[in-house]
């Protein structure tokens, strides 16, 4: 699996388009996809929404990352980093944020590579 992390519109898409030779086609959106599709994705584009979507509708998160590694291990996945900013005065919003950037941390662990956008510039910071 390779993780491809970075903010909110810094190209992460763009990137990830180019460095793995991906077309629209092959993305799958995690605001709106089902578990199924995540496992037979061959790009997800969204992982924090579909984070939230998770919370929302009260699936249990814990494993995810483990099943994520297990069942489409050549998955792209693309996720924005929540972690940084303004701490929300939500308590919902706290708790996507904190579980977001603990899926992430556990996926970057198992993942064979890890890349960080900024600015349409990626970085590897794992593998490669």
């Amino acid at each position: 699996m390779i993780l491809i992390i970075g903010g909110a519109f810094q190209g992460k898409k763009a990137y990830a388009m180019e460095k793995f030779s991906l077309k629209e086609e092959d993305f799958t959106d995690g605001a709106c996809c089902g578990e199924e599709e995540l496992y037979q994705a061959k790009a997800l584009n969204h992982f924090h929404e579909y984070v939230r979507r998770c919370l929302e509708e009260g699936w249990d998160t814990a494993g995810l990352p483990e099943r994520i590694l297990e069942k489409n291990p050549e998955l792209i996945l693309i996720s924005n980093e929540l972690g940084s900013g303004v701490v929300p005065v939500d308590a919902f919003d706290r708790n996507w944020r904190e579980t977001a950037g603990r899926l992430c941390c556990s996926l970057a662990s198992g993942a064979e590579e890890v890349h960080r956008v900024v600015c349409g510039i990626g970085t590897v910071i794992k593998g490669g």
